[in-house]
């Protein structure tokens, strides 16, 4: 089984290139007619995991905006990559069920899945088919939640993986992976409450649904660790120190402040202090969402005063403890914290990031603490701003040296700057080492040493970030 760290250092595509045919696409136009050597690296219709009406007329419509054929190339490859490649799409007990793996690992987490089908959302109200297998990705979930809610990654059944046994936490059937991430459970809210609002289906929110939203809310609670019970520790032996937890299992100490720790960043890496400032941004985003839905859909005004009283803890924390000021750049919103005082001024390239916060948290991007954040995340300032022939933003996961497309995909989403956009996508267009698709990340000095040929989110969000830009006339 293919590791979430493993190095895939490649000068052409392999894993997808070699498979997928240049011959049968869906278009009629397969080769750009600005450029017919940008031929269509989707697989062949009869070997596409799930086809939506609604998003191919999207990826048409779209397509014809796009200036650059380049460009066009990319997003017609990207956009559809995770129904093209990576759905599981059937009928369980008489309700849809959706199993999303995240690319070249065969398992779904909780976070990818969510942000991998998020795109298509919008056109719910257009493809019934593509509505059903959304629903379906939150059935999984609940099912996912219900198993287990500290876990990060699942199988597709009750196996095990063989890979993460060993681990030194309590596995259950079906789990993956159990690194506990407090985004994983908020991508779950997330995915919900934006499938209801645009589709109006109340068919998924049944009473399994009310008890995994309700086992969220208590394993925030259990994560604040305002006592010494602590229901969950994960230690893992191996060479890479960001693979398990520190403190015998635990995380490093906290003082209980109100915030949630979160022992596992969104990159899967251990946090070195658990007050992880992004995640904590986005979880009272997602209660006040689920405080909506508890209110409206489950008539539980109970349990919509407890998400909102717990929204309302969080954020009175992150106001008094998560804005420090930074020697240079004045007041910035940390990125991890103890509560002791202890304060991480960095950034990752993954999401929930401190970049992100606008697109991910409602944070608002004019405002002063954020702006001068983002000077200090785009800068040497930040450990992980790696800078060489290119330069962007990348993380512990891979190495201090390479930098995640994905940096440059929410830069330009949480962006306003017409240069600085160009920008990102000129980066992005420079960096795929001539794949067509999005990598996870990329040596400084050389966009073809590169982790990940098959990094399905990456090529969604992608497709999310051209179609936006594309509905404000920005391409």
């Amino acid at each position: 089984m293919v590791s979430r760290r493993k190095f895939i250092i490649n000068g052409s595509l392999v894993t997808l290139g070699t498979s997928l045919s240049l011959t049968n696409s869906i278009f009629s136009n397969t080769l750009l007619q600005d450029n017919l050597n940008f031929i269509s690296k989707r697989p062949p219709l009869q070997k596409r995991k799930f086809v939506s009406e609604a998003v191919e007329q999207t990826i048409l419509s779209i397509k014809k905006k796009i200036a650059d054929p380049e460009l066009a190339w990319m997003f017609e490859n990207c956009f559809p990559n995770t129904l093209d490649t990576t759905i599981k799409h059937y009928s369980l007990e008489g309700k849809p069920d959706t199993f999303v793996i995240t690319g070249d690992i065969d398992a779904m987490w909780l976070r990818d899945s969510s942000a991998q089908v998020w795109p298509y959302i919008p056109l719910v109200t257009k493809d019934k088919k593509l509505s059903l297998l959304i629903a379906g990705v939150v059935n999984r979930q609940t099912k996912c939640v219900l198993i287990d809610p500290y876990a990060n990654a699942f199988n597709y059944g009750p196996e095990l993986s063989a890979e993460h046994t060993n681990d030194k936490t309590e596995m259950k059937p079906g789990v993956f992976e159990r690194k506990f991430e407090v985004d994983s459970l908020c991508y779950v809210i997330r995915l919900a409450h934006e499938y209801w609002k645009i589709s109006g289906n109340l068919e998924p929110y049944d009473a399994d649904w009310a008890k995994a939203m309700k086992l969220i809310v208590q394993t925030f609670k259990e994560q604040q660790r305002k006592t010494d019970a602590v229901p969950y520790s994960f230690r893992r032996t191996g060479d890479s120190p960001n693979d398990t937890a520190q403190g015998q299992g635990y995380g490093n100490p906290v003082r209980p402040i109100g915030l949630i720790c979160s022992v596992f960043r969104p990159s899967d890496d251990g946090t070195l202090f658990p007050f992880l400032v992004p995640s904590n941004y986005f979880a009272v985003v997602s209660l006040r969402q689920l405080a909506e839905m508890s209110t409206v859909i489950l008539k539980d005004h109970f349990f919509a005063k407890e998400c909102d009283e717990l929204a309302n803890e969080i954020q009175a924390a992150l106001e008094k403890y998560a804005i420090v000021n930074h020697f240079e750049f004045g007041k910035v919103f940390a990125y991890e914290i103890d509560g002791y005082g202890s304060v991480l001024h960095m950034d990752d390239a993954n999401v929930p990031s401190l970049i992100s916060l606008p697109y991910i948290a409602n944070i608002d991007p004019n405002s002063e603490v954020y702006q001068n954040t983002r000077k200090l995340v785009l800068s040497s300032l930040n450990p992980y701003y790696a800078q060489g022939k290119y330069s962007g933003v990348g993380g512990p996961h891979t190495g201090k040296e390479m930098i995640w497309p994905l940096s440059y995909i929410m830069r330009a989403m949480t962006s306003k700057n017409n240069e600085e956009i160009k920008y990102c996508i000129r980066m992005i267009q420079e960096t795929h080492a001539d794949t067509g698709f999005i990598h996870e990340s990329f040596f400084r000095n050389d966009p073809k040493q590169y982790t990940r040929d098959w990094f399905a989110w990456a090529n969604t969000i992608f497709g999310e970030l051209i179609v936006k830009l594309a509905n404000e006339n920005r391409l």
